[in-house]
């Protein structure tokens, strides 16, 4: 996996000489913010390990989405770029099984302000992998506090931060979920409304909780990717034709409402992680990506006492239970989630548009 390592140090130089303090050739530069520390809302996208515990560690999973151990999450470098601590769990635990070790205390970190957390959504607080979903989901346990949640255990801001705003993924499944399970035009139309309504939601949290009564100044809201481009979408599409498009529709009703209410603060830089995810599977090679459609990671699991990876997912990944011929530049870990490859092009765009607005 030396590949990996290789591949971080080259893109973070091309980050960090992206950003230097290079002279233009006319008039005065916008001055770099001195930020005091990093703050992030979100999902697994931006989970730096709020369910490293018990058996998720145990086996080799560093309790983040992607191929632990091979590479940092976005929000790492980020923080590395910006001469910030690493960001650290907010909150970690598990409500799942005991008997697989996915039974541990909830414990809260004052002193770490990632909130993000696998299977979080905007409002509700049952997100996929939480136990009260019952089946599968139970086994694991996740904590899935909503990011409404998220921002108000951090509380205020001093206005020197840098925020980090990036969800709606799971609001995707779990409608996507409750449409399948009784697919109709009225089931169709209820989970399009129900994704603008989490879009709506989430803009009023940043306008107002984050920004007008919270204090910040800088915050960062990334739209959701193009899930209907994952793995998943293809499995889905696969079962049921017409589900890719479905679930595009469902991701840009969300992203286009939260951009027609955010865009236009001017204290947010919406970046657009949509358009470019949606091009790096179409066009690959112009991103060096070897594979936009097949998971790095082996998550095929006949049960849950499967010794590498008994839940199928990233979050126990490592580069000891890869699929056979994997290279360091795979686009997914899993059916969604970005291995640590896909977190670094993630992270350029970020960078790029933080340069553009001024605050790099």
């Amino acid at each position: 996996m030396r590949k990996y390592n290789f591949a971080a140090t080259l893109l973070m130089a091309i980050l960090l000489a992206g950003c230097g303090g290079g002279g233009s050739s006319g008039g005065s530069q916008a001055p770099k913010v001195s930020f005091t520390s990093e703050v992030i809302f979100g999902d697994s996208l931006s989970d730096v390990g709020s369910y490293a515990v018990g058996t998720v560690t145990a086996l080799g999973g560093g309790g983040q989405y992607t191929i632990n151990g091979t590479g940092k999450n976005w929000t790492e470098l980020m923080a590395a770029q910006l001469g910030l601590p690493a960001p650290c769990a907010a909150q970690t635990g598990l409500n799942g099984s005991a008997t697989y070790g996915f039974s541990e205390p909830v414990v809260n970190d004052t002193s770490c302000t990632d909130y993000a957390q696998g299977g979080a959504r905007v409002t509700n607080p049952v997100g996929p992998g939480n136990a009260l979903l019952g089946g599968s989901n139970a086994i694991l346990g996740q904590l899935t506090v909503p990011i409404v949640t998220q921002i108000q255990n951090h509380g205020t801001f001093s206005g020197r931060e840098i925020v980090y705003v990036m969800a709606g993924a799971n609001d995707v499944f779990m409608n996507l979920s409750i449409y399948a399970a009784s697919p109709s035009p009225a089931a169709a139309t209820a989970a399009v409304t129900a994704m603008a309504t989490a879009a709506t939601e989430l803009a009023g949290y940043v306008n107002t909780n984050i920004i007008s009564a919270g204090g910040a100044k800088y915050v960062v809201v990334i739209n959701m990717p193009d899930v209907s481009s994952t793995p998943f979408a293809a499995a889905q599409e696969a079962t049921a034709p017409g589900s890719k498009a479905f679930i595009n529709t469902l991701v840009t009703t969300f992203n286009s409402q939260l951009q027609s209410l955010v865009a236009n603060n001017p204290n947010v830089l919406f970046v657009d992680a949509y358009t470019v995810h949606r091009d790096e599977v179409t066009n690959p090679a112009a991103y060096s990506l070897s594979n936009v459609t097949t998971p790095a990671c082996n998550i095929t699991i006949s049960n849950v006492t499967n010794p590498t990876n008994p839940i199928g997912s990233s979050l126990m990944c490592n580069a000891g239970n890869l699929s056979p011929g994997v290279d360091s530049h795979y686009l997914f870990s899993d059916t969604v989630h970005p291995t640590p490859y896909g977190y670094l092009l993630l992270a350029r765009l970020v960078s790029k548009e933080m340069l553009i607005k001024g605050w790099l």
